[in-house]
C-alpha cells in the first residue's frame, strides 16, 4: 500500500471522529458516500461506499466519553472467536456496534477496515471477525489488541502506521501478555518510512524526544498520537 493510499484511510480514520452532519461532506471529498452510521453508547463508526470498495472505520478514544476512557482501562483479556485473547474493553466496545455492522454487511463481499486508536483496536479486532471479507487492514497509532495467540489467529493484511513516539502503541505492555500484528509501518521524527529492528526504533525515538525538547515540543508522545500529525506528515511523504 503506498503513501497515498495510507494517507486517504488517515483522512477517513480523522473524519470519522466527527459527527455525520459534519462528516458528510468531508467523506464526499474523499470520494465516499455514508451507508451507515453506528453510534451506541459512546461507540461509534461509519460504513462507507467508494466508487470500488467498502470502509468500515471506528472512531478512537475521545476523552469526553466516559465509555471510551473505561474502555481503555479494561485491560483484562477475554476469548474471541477467532482464536487467543483481546482487551476486554476494545472488544466490549466493539460488541456494542456488532449487531448492526452484521446486519450492515450481510451483502458486502469485500471492505476495507480502518481506525485510529481505540478505533484501530476495534477495527483489529472486527477484522478478525470477518477475514474473508477483508481486503486490507489500516491502523494508525493502535494499541496492542490481543495476545500472542489472537495475532496468529490473524490472517488479514494488516498495515500499522506508527507515527514515531506515538505513546499509545506502547500499551498494554509486552509484560502483560499483548502483542501486536501488522505490517509495522514507522514514521521517524521526519516522518519517513523507517524499517528498523526494535532496538533501532527506541534508539530513534530517544533520538526523537531529544529533539522535540531542544525544540520545546512537549508531551511529544500525545502529540505523536494526534491524528492531524499523522496526516501531516503522511502528506508531506506523499509531495516529496
Amino acid at each position: 500500500m503506498n503513501t497515498e493510499q495510507l494517507l486517504e484511510f488517515a483522512k477517513i480514520s480523522a473524519t470519522t471522529y466527527d459527527n455525520p452532519k459534519d462528516s458528510k461532506s468531508k467523506f464526499k471529498a474523499l470520494g465516499y458516500t455514508i451507508v451507515q452510521f453506528f453510534d451506541v453508547d459512546g461507540a461509534q463508526g461509519y460504513l462507507l461506499k467508494g466508487a470500488d470498495s467498502h470502509v468500515l472505520s471506528f472512531r478512537g478514544t475521545q476523552v469526553t466519553e466516559k465509555s471510551d476512557v473505561l474502555a481503555d482501562l479494561k485491560a483484562g483479556k477475554n476469548l474471541e472467536a477467532s482464536g487467543g485473547k483481546v482487551h476486554v474493553g476494545f472488544k466490549d466496545e466493539l460488541n456494542k456496534l456488532w449487531p448492526a455492522i452484521t446486519v450492515s454487511l450481510a451483502n458486502i463481499d469485500t471492505l476495507y477496515v480502518t481506525g485510529h486508536s481505540l478505533g484501530a483496536a476495534m477495527a483489529t479486532i472486527a477484522a478478525s471477525r470477518i477475514q474473508t471479507k477483508v481486503i486490507a487492514l489500516v491502523t494508525f497509532g493502535s494499541p496492542r489488541a490481543g495476545n500472542r495467540e489472537f495475532v496468529n489467529s490473524l490472517s488479514v493484511t494488516h498495515y500499522r502506521v506508527q507515527n514515531n513516539c506515538d505513546d499509545v502503541t506502547k500499551v498494554p505492555f509486552l509484560l502483560m501478555g499483548f502483542a501486536h500484528h501488522g505490517t509495522h509501518k514507522y514514521m521517524n521524527f521526519d516522518g519517513e518510512f523507517r524499517d528498523l529492528t526494535a532496538w533501532q526504533q527506541i534508539k530513534d525515538m530517544v533520538r526523537s524526544r531529544l529533539k522535540a525538547r531542544s525544540k520545546g515540543q512537549k508531551f511529544i508522545g500525545v502529540f505523536d498520537h494526534m491524528m492531524e500529525n499523522y496526516i501531516a506528515k503522511l502528506a508531506k511523504l506523499g509531495s516529496n
